[in-house]
C-alpha cells in the first residue's frame, strides 16, 4: 500500500514537472490605465481598473501589482458589468484572485463557452465584518480545450457586499488555488485548535499589518465568534483579548480559514485572568492621559451616551481584534465623574444580522418597551446592523453591563443601504419616542461629488413610537440641493435654552462633522430656522454624541479624537467631555463649546495671576510652567494691532486682534471678542490639543503627538500692549492614576 501511494506521488509529481514546462499564459493582469479591450457596461467598474482601495470602502489586499477589478466605484449601489474579448481555452485550468461580494448571479466572475455560463466564482463575504482580500481561486477547464470562451464579470447586487474584485486571471496547467496563495509558502486551510476553557481571557497573537484571517470560534457545534484579525505568524506584536467566561469549562474550537504551513499562530493561543502586557497598560508613551482610549484595539464612533444607575456610560465602536477599523463591536466603559473611566469589555458583538454599527442609548423609565424587571427600568441601546439588508436594532439591560439582543429584532427594516446611526430620545409634550436616523437616498439629479461618484441625497427621517418597538416614518428632512456635507452620518438632536432662558429653547441638528442647524420640532418633523453652521474650527474631531438622561440636565458632548497611535497595542480616542450652550451672539443663536466641569478634578499644580500688562519684548509671565498635561486659562483684552501669542509645549497658539481670529497647528478660525476681551482656554494631553475661545464660540480641537522634551509654556505679544485680567495654569494628572492605584492594590492583595 505504501509502494502504491509512493509511485502515485511520483507520477503526480512527473505529471506537475511536465506541465510546468508549458509557461502559463497571463490572460489579465489589470495594470494598464484602460480595460483594453474589455467592454464596460453600467458605472460600477469605472472607465479602468482600480487602484487598490476605492473611496468609502476597507483597505483591499491581496491583489498583484497595482491595478486591480473593483467595482466599489461609486459603493456598494453602484452596478455594472465586465466582458472579456473571445479567447481560446489553451491550458487546464484558469486560475484567478477573487473577493468582494459571495452572492451567486450577482457578484460573480463568470467563464462563458457557446454563450453559457460554464463556471462561475463569487467572494467570500455576504454579512458584515467580512474581509476585502482577494484569495486564489481556479476552474478545471480541461473539457474545453481549444473552444472559444469569454469571461464576464458581473456586478449586478446593491447594499452590504454589492461589488466584486478580481484580479492576476491566467490560463496554467497548475491549480492556481495553489500556485498564488501565500507564495512562497504552503498553507493549510481551515486550521483548528480545541482549547478548554479554563481562564477568563483567550489571547490571540497579532503583528499589525499581517495578512487577515477569518477565525471563527465554535462551542458544541454552534459558532459563537467570528472575526478578522491579523494573525502572528511567530512573533506578536501585541495580544487580542477575548473573554470566554461565558464558556467556561467547555471545549472551544478555534479554526482560521488558512495559514502557512510554519504558522504558529494557533499554538501560540494563551489563556489567562488577565490582560498579556498589562504591565505598562495606560502608560504607554502614546497613550492619551486625559482623554478615553481602549485597552486594545481600534475605536471610533461614541455611542450610546447615557447616565444610568449612578455612572456615565460610554460604548464606542470598537475592533478588539486589529490596530485598524473592523470586527465592528460595542465597547463599554463607565464613569462617575466623566473624567476616570474604567473600560468593562465589549457588549455588543456582531452576528448574522451584520457587525455593530453606531448608535445610541436611553434609559426607558416608564418601561414602554417591557424590557424593564422588578420595577427597574431598562437601559435601552439602539444600534445599526450593518448586514445584507442594513437595518435598525435594540439590546437592553436591567443592571448596565449585560445586555440582551431584542428577539424583534430588526424594529426599522432597511430603507436604502445607506441608512445607519439612530438617536432616540423621549419627547415628553407627544408622550412619544422619536428616532432620528440618517439615510442616503438616491439622487434624482444625477448630482456627483468632487471625485465624480454618484452622490447619494443626504437626508435625516424622523419616525416615533410609543413602545422602542414599533416605528412609524414621521417625516424627512435634507440638506438642500448641493449640500454635500450637512445630514451626513451620526445625526444628534437635542433642545436647548438660548443662554439659559429656560422659554427661548431651540433644537439643535447636528452631523458627524459637527456642522449644526438650529431650528423647531414639533414632534414630527424638524423645521431648520438657519443654513448649516459650522461646528468644531479643527481635526481629528467626528462622530460626537451627547449624553441622555443626564442628572442635572447638562448636554455633554464628547467625540471620536482621529489621532492614530503607531506602534501602540490600541488606537485612537475619544476627545473631552464638552458642555454644550446655545449662546445669542449678533448673527443668532449659536453652539459654545466648554470642558466640563470636573475636569478640575485632575488639577494637581496651580499657577495664577490677576491684571497683569504684556508688552513687546517683555518677560514670559508663564516661564515657571511646565508639564506634559497642563490646562491654561486667559481672560485679556488685546490692542487692536496686537498679536497674543501661546506657545505651548512646542505648539504656537495666536490670537490676532485685528481680524479678531485664532490659528493654531495650521488651523485658522474667527474668535470675535466678547465684550471687549477674549478668553481662551487650552488643553494638552500627549496627542491632542483642544483649544477653546470667545467663551466656547470657537472651538479648535486637533491632534498633536507632542515631543516628550517640549513641557514649556511661553507668552509674548507683538504690537500694542495687552491687558491680561487674569491669568492661570495647572499640572493636571492622569485620568487613569485611580485605575492603575487599584490595580497595584489588587496585586498587592
Amino acid at each position: 500500500m505504501k509502494s502504491l501511494f509512493t509511485a502515485q506521488l511520483c507520477l503526480s509529481l512527473a505529471f506537475v514537472a511536465a506541465a510546468a514546462e508549458r509557461p502559463d499564459v497571463v490572460f489579465a493582469d489589470f495594470e494598464g490605465k484602460d480595460y483594453g479591450a474589455w467592454t464596460t457596461e453600467g458605472t460600477a467598474f469605472g472607465s479602468g481598473p482600480a487602484r487598490g482601495t476605492l473611496p468609502g470602502q476597507m483597505s483591499v489586499e491581496g491583489f498583484r501589482g497595482k491595478g486591480l477589478v473593483n467595482s466599489f466605484n461609486g459603493g456598494d449601489n453602484s452596478t455594472g458589468r465586465l466582458t472579456s474579448p473571445p479567447f481560446k481555452i489553451e491550458r487546464g485550468f484558469i486560475t484567478f484572485l477573487i473577493g468582494g461580494g459571495g452572492y451567486a448571479g450577482e457578484t460573480c466572475m463568470n467563464l462563458i463557452v457557446d454563450g453559457k455560463v460554464v463556471r462561475t466564482a463569487t467572494g467570500p463575504n455576504t454579512v458584515s465584518g467580512g474581509s476585502e482580500r482577494l484569495a486564489a481561486a481556479a476552474w478545471d477547464v480541461g473539457e474545453f480545450s481549444g473552444r472559444a470562451a469569454a469571461i464576464e464579470i458581473v456586478d449586478e447586487r446593491k447594499g452590504g457586499w454589492g461589488h466584486i474584485n478580481a484580479d492576476h486571471i491566467v490560463q496554467s496547467d497548475i491549480r492556481g488555488d495553489i500556485a498564488l496563495a501565500d507564495p512562497p509558502a504552503r498553507v493549510a486551510r481551515d486550521v483548528r485548535r480545541e482549547v478548554i476553557v479554563e481562564k477568563k481571557l483567550l489571547h490571540f497573537p497579532v503583528k499589525n499589518g499581517a495578512k487577515k484571517r477569518t477565525v471563527t470560534l465554535s462551542v458544541d457545534g454552534a459558532q459563537v465568534r467570528r472575526f478578522d484579525i491579523e494573525l502572528a505568524d511567530s512573533d506578536a506584536d501585541w495580544w487580542a483579548p477575548l473573554d470566554v467566561t461565558a464558556w467556561a469549562g467547555k471545549t472551544l474550537s478555534v479554526v482560521a480559514d488558512v495559514l502557512p504551513e510554519s504558522s504558529r499562530a494557533l499554538d501560540s493561543l494563551r489563556q489567562s485572568d488577565t490582560l498579556l502586557g498589562s504591565e505598562n497598560l495606560y502608560r504607554e508613551p502614546l497613550r492619551p492621559q486625559l482623554q478615553f482610549s481602549a485597552k486594545r484595539g481600534w475605536l471610533n464612533d461614541p455611542n450610546g451616551l447615557a447616565f444610568y444607575n449612578g455612572e456615565y456610560h460610554l460604548f464606542f465602536q470598537h475592533n478588539p481584534y486589529g490596530w485598524g477599523w473592523g470586527n465592528m463591536h460595542w465597547g463599554h466603559a463607565t464613569s462617575h465623574d466623566l473624567v476616570h473611566w474604567q473600560e468593562h469589555g465589549d457588549v455588543l458583538y456582531p452576528d448574522a444580522m451584520g457587525a455593530m454599527f453606531s448608535g445610541s442609548a436611553v434609559v426607558d423609565w416608564k418601561n414602554t418597551s417591557g424590557f424593564g424587571s422588578n420595577g427597574r427600568p431598562p437601559l435601552v441601546l439602539i444600534y445599526t446592523a450593518a448586514g445584507n439588508p442594513t437595518t435598525q436594532c435594540l439590546a437592553y439591560s436591567t443592571d448596565g453591563r449585560t445586555f440582551t439582543k431584542f428577539s424583534g429584532n430588526p424594529v426599522v427594516k432597511q430603507i436604502t443601504g445607506g441608512n445607519r446611526d439612530p438617536k432616540v430620545f423621549w419627547h415628553e409634550p407627544t408622550k412619544k419616542w422619536v428616532l432620528v436616523l440618517y439615510v442616503g437616498l438616491p439622487n434624482p439629479d444625477g448630482a456627483r461629488d468632487s471625485k465624480g461618484r454618484p452622490a447619494p441625497k443626504h437626508t435625516i427621517h424622523f419616525f416615533t413610537s410609543i413602545n422602542l418597538r414599533d416605528w412609524s416614518l414621521a417625516s424627512i428632512a435634507d440638506g438642500g440641493s448641493g449640500d454635500d456635507r450637512f445630514l451626513y452620518e451620526c445625526p444628534d438632536f437635542f433642545e436647548l435654552p438660548v443662554d439659559g432662558d429656560a422659554s427661548g429653547k431651540k433644537w439643535v441638528l447636528t452631523a458627524a462633522n459637527s456642522d449644526y442647524a438650529i431650528g423647531t420640532f414639533d414632534g414630527t418633523k424638524f423645521t431648520p430656522e438657519t443654513p448649516r453652521l459650522p461646528g468644531h474650527r479643527g481635526r481629528g474631531f467626528y462622530a460626537a454624541q451627547t449624553f441622555s438622561d443626564t442628572p442635572d440636565g447638562r448636554r455633554i458632548q464628547i467625540g471620536w479624537g482621529q489621532m492614530p497611535s503607531p506602534g501602540m497595542p490600541f488606537n485612537q480616542l475619544q476627545m473631552l467631555p464638552c458642555e454644550l450652550r446655545l449662546r445669542q451672539t449678533p448673527d443668532g443663536a449659536r453652539l459654545a463649546w466648554q470642558p466640563v466641569q470636573e475636569l478640575g478634578l485632575l488639577r494637581s499644580k496651580s499657577w495664577k495671576q490677576d491684571a497683569l500688562k504684556l508688552t513687546q519684548g517683555g518677560v514670559n509671565p508663564l516661564a515657571d510652567v511646565r508639564g506634559e498635561l497642563l490646562e491654561l486659562r486667559m481672560d485679556f483684552q488685546p490692542a487692536t494691532d496686537s498679536e497674543v501669542i501661546l506657545t505651548v509645549r512646542g505648539v504656537e497658539i495666536r490670537y490676532t486682534a485685528a481680524t479678531q481670529e485664532i490659528s493654531a497647528a495650521g488651523f485658522r478660525a474667527p474668535a470675535p471678542l466678547q465684550g471687549g476681551r477674549q478668553r481662551l482656554v487650552i488643553f494638552t494631553d500627549r496627542t491632542s490639543f483642544s483649544v477653546f475661545a470667545s467663551d466656547g464660540l470657537t472651538y479648535m480641537p486637533f491632534p498633536m503627538i507632542t515631543k516628550p522634551e517640549e513641557l514649556g509654556v511661553e507668552l509674548k505679544v507683538k504690537g500694542g500692549a495687552t491687558v491680561a485680567h487674569h491669568l492661570e495654569a495647572h499640572n493636571l494628572k492622569s485620568i487613569w492614576s485611580r485605575v492603575r492605584e487599584a490595580e497595584l492594590k489588587s496585586r498587592l492583595q
